[in-house]
């Protein structure tokens, strides 16, 4: 008998759409799992759903959310839960049939220490934004090399109902112990902080459901600056090196974000760019540089704020040039 899966999957107001994702739970060619769904104080018909799948299928088990939000739920749904292998599902989205048979033989095959991943595909009722798109790319790009991790800075790299790890390195990692949001990305920091290596994937195995009301587009918890919050903190605790002088590339909103930042913190900074009207500027206690200046510093670590894809690749071009590396001597936060 292969190791019970447990899924966690915290339900909102999801009724819509949650009779269809419990089917594809239900559907899956690998049969050994648990489904944890808590309901998160729902004020639709998703408790009722849940409630109606449970009596028909003994392997979804349906608690109530002790608290209120998807950090609480999570925590009581791995207290709930009896598997040795870990995964998460939304409530709205899609699970295609092999989804827990190829994650579960994946991580099987490959032992503790590793996260399975699988590629992710959005999907809507009207047509996706390019915003989506070029994230849902990125992230099946890095995906596929097994390089989660080698941008974790930009965005999430771990797609977070599309993961699947042993109990023991999940709760290595602090499981949902942690209060921060976006939970999501702070798991994929504190996978990357464990040590955690992804494992390469070239099969869709998640449909991710967008929708004007979903709760990653509406919700406080999930604003840009937070996720800022969750870089530079990472940042400074796993890949900053205090030896070497520390230098923000680009002053547009984000770089002024940090920078703030920083200041607050009282933790030293350069900062550089290539706009002829800010050059010269003193904006939180530093005084902006052309990016020439770079080359005046010794060794340095680079925090490049620059969001443009094409101005990214030379900057990037340029670098690699100098024979710079990426993770060690620059990271892009956009």
């Amino acid at each position: 008998m292969n190791p019970l899966v447990s899924i966690l999957m915290p339900a909102k107001n999801s009724a819509t759409f949650l009779a269809d994702c419990l089917q594809s739970v239900i559907n899956q060619t690998e049969s050994d799992w648990e489904l944890i769904a808590i309901n998160d104080h729902s004020t639709d018909e998703s408790g009722q759903i849940l409630a109606d799948f449970a009596a028909r299928d003994e392997r979804i088990k349906v608690f109530t959310n002790e608290g209120e939000g998807i950090i609480l739920a999570l925590r009581l749904a791995f207290s709930k839960s009896e598997g040795e292998l870990i995964t998460r599902m939304d409530s709205d989205d899609l699970m295609p049939p092999k989804k827990l048979e190829i994650l579960s033989q994946n991580l099987r095959s490959a032992g503790s220490g590793n996260i399975a991943l699988g590629l992710v595909e959005y999907f809507a009722a009207e047509p996706l934004g390019k915003g989506y798109k070029n994230y849902e790319q990125w992230l099946n790009k890095l995906i596929e090399k097994g390089a989660s991790f080698d941008e974790i800075y930009k965005e999430c790299p771990i797609p977070s109902p599309c993961w699947m790890v042993y109990r023991k390195d999940l709760e290595n990692c602090g499981a949902f112990k942690s209060d921060k949001y976006p939970e999501d990305y702070d798991l994929a920091f504190r996978f990357y902080e464990g040590g955690l290596k992804c494992l390469p994937a070239n099969q869709v195995l998640h449909r991710w459901r967008d929708y004007s009301s979903r709760t990653s587009r509406i919700s406080t918890n999930y604003k840009d600056n937070l996720f800022l919050d969750l870089k530079l903190h990472y940042f400074l605790k796993l890949n900053r090196d205090e030896k070497r002088p520390l230098v923000i590339w680009g002053a547009g909103r984000k770089g002024k974000v940090i920078a703030q930042k920083l200041s607050t913190l009282k933790h030293p900074f350069s900062w550089v760019c290539n706009n002829p009207q800010k050059i010269g500027q003193r904006i939180h206690n530093c005084t902006l540089e052309d990016i020439s200046s770079i080359e005046s510093y010794n060794n340095p670590q680079i925090i490049i704020v620059v969001a443009g894809p094409d101005d990214q690749q030379q900057i990037q071009d340029q670098l690699h040039q100098k024979s710079l590396k990426p993770m060690i001597d620059y990271f892009f936060f956009c």
